[in-house]
């Protein structure tokens, strides 16, 4: 599940609200071990989702880099082609 977390820093354009809340998101499920809480636990859960999202928000406004920005598609693509030597084409 966290290997599905993208990098969300130093890119053009950056990182959109909702891309943080996924990830935040998907580590809480992670970490939880569970995929959708009980009544008796969804305030934590969403608590925690809540508190770990503006927590990396924070932490990507406040992160600093000289290397040149990233752009989306171009690593997109980078990673398809990684993807597609490491397990062969996809079909379409």
């Amino acid at each position: 599940m966290c290997r599905n977390i993208k990098p969300l820093f130093h890119f053009e354009p950056g990182a959109t609200d909702e891309e943080i809340h996924a990830a935040a998101l998907q580590f809480v499920r992670k970490i939880s071990g569970i995929n959708r809480p009980s009544r008796a636990n969804e305030a934590t859960f969403n608590q925690a989702v809540d508190e770990i999202t503006r927590i990396s928000a924070q932490l990507l406004n406040e992160l600093e880099s000289s290397a040149p920005l990233k752009n989306r598609q171009e690593e997109e693509l980078r990673a398809k082609e990684r993807s597609a030597r490491r397990f062969g084409a996809t079909p379409r």
